[in-house]
């Protein structure tokens, strides 16, 4: 099976409402998850990837009820994360309707989880999120969990790879520093990446335009480019303007 770069939003929930963050706070409403889904339908886009911020940091799960109605509306496959820490939590979001369950701090807290959830639901469907900031004199990536309040001791690349070793079937990187930043990708970081593990990869933060994933793409082959701040905003202000550029874009740059 041939795999092309896929273009995604990513949609992060807040008291059941969406928000946009810069680095991981500034955190700003910009509309109802369910108005978001039913024009991303219309856009056709690649996939959807929704996370529920506070989920984990509050110690709750998933709000079920709330992600079934999404995924009820959905025409487009549908990642999600936040506050999963069980593979039957994830057999229940892939039983309403998600392709994907992503997991991050609970994948740090307890490894085990990763090859859990890929025995329940299938390594295709088990998704590793890692979010990352780039810190120090000598630009070391670290891995940061509980909306990048709490400092993991473990490596960012080298946990990518256990993570891949695990049964992980997608690992994704969230730049912590370029989120909502709007001034591209970490293309060296992620070249790195790609140099470290041979599962599917998407980079999350700094894309401000199709030419930051035109350049993600060129630099490390097949992947995922998501983004948020370029999906909801329009022009200087930061208008509030939910779009989406055709994903044709990029698997011409394949």
């Amino acid at each position: 099976m041939t795999l092309h770069s896929r273009i995604f939003p990513v949609l992060l929930i807040r008291d059941q409402g969406l928000v946009k963050t810069r680095r991981f706070g500034e955190d700003r409403y910009v509309g109802d998850p369910m108005n978001a889904v039913k024009i991303f339908n219309e856009k056709q886009v690649d996939e959807l990837a929704i996370f529920d911020i506070d989920a984990t940091v509050q110690g709750r799960e998933p709000d079920f009820a709330q992600l079934e109605k999404i995924a009820v509306e959905s025409r487009m496959p549908l990642c999600y994360g936040g506050g999963v820490t069980t593979a039957e939590q994830a057999a229940r979001l892939v039983s309403i309707g998600y392709e994907k369950v992503s997991i991050s701090a609970a994948a740090l807290d307890r490894p085990e989880l990763i090859a859990e959830m890929a025995e329940r639901i299938g390594r295709q469907s088990v998704v590793v999120t890692l979010d990352v900031r780039k810190e120090g004199l000598l630009g070391n990536h670290n891995l940061y969990t509980h909306n990048a309040t709490k400092k993991q001791s473990a490596k960012a690349i080298d946990f990518a790879a256990r993570a891949e070793e695990l049964g992980a079937g997608e690992i994704v990187i969230n730049s912590i520093d370029r989120d909502g930043m709007t001034d591209g990708y970490d293309l060296k970081f992620a070249k790195a990446v790609r140099d470290t593990v041979n599962v599917p990869l998407s980079f999350v933060g700094g894309a401000g335009s199709i030419a930051d994933m035109a350049k993600l793409i060129d630099a490390v082959g097949t992947v995922g480019a998501g983004a948020g701040s370029m999906f909801v905003f329009k022009g200087p202000y930061r208008a509030v303007l939910i779009s989406y550029d055709r994903p044709d874009n990029a698997r011409e740059m394949t």
